[in-house]
């Protein structure tokens, strides 16, 4: 459940511009935001405090935000900055850091550390079978966020490729091996769940 200390209430366009933007465009995406944030954090209490960084960050950064154009794009790209950033500050604490990965580069630490990026088990019980779940879980961040944001967020390949800060080329390729890689680890239990023919 989402502890969000800030309240939606849907204000006048004649009040304050600032707050008229941030309850109006902004609030309304903190479920998607929240749901997001689960996938990357992996536990409750730490995507809680991602969603609220993002929104104090957005809220102190409104300026930059362009009224009425896509404030959940917007507001999804200070969520993964917000979540690189500190999982950079978790990855330097000494008492965090696994010394025998000293020799690898942040890239391949980030890549390959999964503690902090593992979905929730039962985020989506509903919806993805725990193979599906764990299959998810596997992919390196880069992947998983591409399938996070295109195929359960439904944003299109421009909007990932700004919230991400990458080409969308690139967009294109992580989503394809993303997939591949997925379709590779989920063939056998698609065909016993009857998605496959024989």
């Amino acid at each position: 459940m989402l502890l969000l200390n800030f309240t939606y209430t849907a204000v006048s366009p004649m009040s304050d511009r600032k707050e008229y933007i941030f309850q109006n465009e902004f609030m309304p995406q903190v479920n998607a935001l929240f749901n997001f944030a689960m996938h990357l954090a992996g536990n409750e209490d730490d995507a809680n405090d991602l969603v609220q960084e993002t929104y104090m960050n957005a809220y102190q950064s409104i300026a930059s935000y362009k009224e009425g154009s896509n404030p959940k794009a917007w507001l999804f790209r200070i969520l993964k900055n917000n979540f690189i950033n500190e999982y950079r500050k978790k990855s330097r604490r000494p008492k965090s850091v696994d010394y025998t990965a000293e020799s690898m580069t942040e890239e391949e630490m980030y890549s390959n550390h999964n503690s902090y990026l593992d979905m929730s088990q039962d985020m989506f019980k509903n919806m993805l079978g725990d193979e599906v779940t764990i299959a998810i879980n596997a992919l390196p961040v880069d992947l998983k966020t591409v399938i996070l944001l295109r195929d359960i967020e439904g944003f299109s390949y421009d909007e990932i490729a700004k919230i991400v800060d990458v080409p969308v080329g690139t967009i294109r390729s992580r989503l394809h091996r993303a997939r591949n890689v997925l379709k590779s680890k989920l063939w056998s239990y698609a065909t016993e769940m009857g998605y496959q023919n024989s």
